[in-house]
């Protein structure tokens, strides 16, 4: 018999086994694309009813000019002018794009942050299943990176498109780049969605150094020929990241305490937070728009941090021959958060949004962990051989518990997102976790003047600059409301008492 007869069906039999075998390939597919879709869809519904919310909307959306007319003077400003310290011009595109569609109507705006969302959990499900080849840790690290809570403020704050369409594109990319047999044409779509999710987001020029570690400790390929594919990426990338880090000194809000800081210092306080990010993604709790971490008299928690990150990292490296990809996912963790560690100044140090990325590799190495773990011990239990335990009973313990941690995570997250509803709920919510904030009484005392409550926003001031230790820039501001305000107040009587 010819090879050409033998690479189709050997019998009438062979032909629909086959056709049934692509179908359920195909479905392999559409079915967690369907159910990742559906969950994220039923969760996040009731966020097309919330409004915008007064922490950088006016500025993207509301107030900001540039969206409201196709006039070429305003797409030249999208293409060329940071908005609120960031250069995101694709993203401020978007905007543009849907406030020709539905105006001010935010639940526009909101849905096209869930539909991100949505499409985000179905590329993390396809990259890990790429990368690891087991198809359970893909569906489990998607699941719980659809659900977790700490989600919630990149979904349901629309000026945080920027984060879920950096995330498309970062995604997208790492899916062409980490391609065990990878081609031409994979590099040239990976460049195309590089350079697209850069003008969305800086946070993108992770893209290269993760490539780079990838193709080293998995391919073992050659680091010389490793360095040189990423030489035009990683040109791109500096460019936005020059274009970006002079943005970031024009603006004056957030929180600037950690600006007199050397870079050890900084470190030092990153090594302390991330650890309070781990714990956040195993046990979330008050997570809020805004956090205080402390940076003075911490030296103990600094040490004990460090040494613990460099024992980590001790042991992944030790383990770089036998297992790669945890090794891999080591470095990703800490490149995926790199850009937010204030090695270039942010205006904040901890953020929920920062974890939108860097989540899913602990919830890929979680997950793979917890495989392991059960198929040891039930292998020790019945004195078998891990690979001879049969399939089925590590896979219903494996829905059970993911369906037990996601339905978990999902509760919190049905808690968390009225917290974003609008500036009021935002802001009142702000204040009971992060009483500490001048600018969180300054957005509360922002909120009441809004709704004509100016005695109270004045006292909201008052008690921040008694309670709150403002700096100067924040104490100027507070000064300059308070009379204004106050001056507000005093019109008003006058025109009440002669009328």
């Amino acid at each position: 018999m010819s090879a050409e007869v033998q690479t189709g069906p050997t019998s009438e039999a062979d032909g629909p086994t086959v056709w049934m075998n692509i179908r359920a390939a195909t479905w392999a597919y559409r079915l967690p694309i369907l159910l990742l879709g559906g969950l994220v869809a039923l969760l996040y519904r009731p966020v097309v009813g919330f409004d915008f919310v007064t922490w950088d909307d006016p500025w993207y959306i509301v107030r900001n000019p540039h969206i409201q007319s196709w006039h070429p003077e305003h797409l030249w400003a999208i293409a060329t002018e940071p908005i609120a310290r960031n250069f995101a011009p694709l993203t401020i595109f978007t905007f543009l794009v849907e406030h020709t569609l539905w105006g001010l109507w935010p639940g526009g705006y909101h849905a096209t942050n869930v539909l991100l969302h949505a499409i985000n959990a179905v590329l993390v499900f396809v990259l890990l299943r790429q990368v690891t080849g087991r198809p359970w840790i893909g569906w489990a690290a998607a699941v719980l990176f659809a659900v977790h809570p700490v989600q919630v403020e990149s979904v349901a704050w629309i000026s945080s498109r920027k984060t879920l369409l950096a995330a498309t594109f970062t995604l997208a990319s790492l899916i062409c780049w980490l391609k065990r047999e990878r081609t031409g044409r994979d590099e040239a779509w990976g460049m195309l969605w590089l350079v697209l999710g850069l003008l969305c987001k800086v946070s993108t020029v992770v893209v290269p150094p993760i490539v780079f570690v990838f193709d080293v400790m998995v391919m073992r390929r050659d680091r010389g020929e490793a360095m040189v594919r990423q030489v035009v990426p990683a040109f791109f990338c500096a460019m936005f990241v020059l274009m970006t880090a002079s943005a970031q000194f024009t603006y004056i809000g957030g929180i600037r305490g950690h600006f007199g800081m050397n870079k050890l210092q900084l470190l030092a306080v990153d090594a302390v937070i991330l650890w309070k990010y781990v714990g956040m993604l195993i046990a979330p709790s008050n997570l809020a728009v805004l956090y205080d971490p402390p940076t003075d008299g911490i030296a103990g928690q600094m040490a004990v941090s460090i040494i613990g990150w460099g024992l980590a990292a001790w042991l992944a490296w030790r383990v770089r021959g036998r297992r790669p990809l945890l090794t891999f996912a080591a470095a990703a963790w800490i490149l995926l958060l790199l850009p937010m560690l204030n090695l270039f100044p942010l205006t904040t140090l901890m953020n929920d949004r920062y974890l939108y990325l860097p989540c899913i590799v602990f919830f890929a190495v979680a997950a793979a962990g917890a495989e392991a773990a059960y198929r040891w011990a039930l292998a020790r239990l019945a004195k078998r051989e891990p690979g001879t335990v049969p399939r089925i009973v590590p896979l219903t313990a494996g829905v059970l518990l993911l369906t037990l941690v996601g339905g978990t995570y999902a509760c919190l997250t049905t808690r968390q997102l009225p917290v974003w509803r609008d500036g009021a709920s935002l802001w009142s919510h702000a204040r009971e976790v992060t009483p500490t904030l001048t600018v969180v009484h300054i957005e509360w005392a922002n909120v009441l003047h809004d709704r004509g409550r100016n005695e109270e926003a004045c006292a909201v001031l008052v008690e921040a600059l008694e309670q709150c230790r403002p700096d100067e820039a924040d104490r100027e501001r507070i000064r300059r409301k308070l009379s204004e305000w106050r001056t507000e107040t005093a019109g008003h009587l006058g025109g009440v008492e002669s009328r």
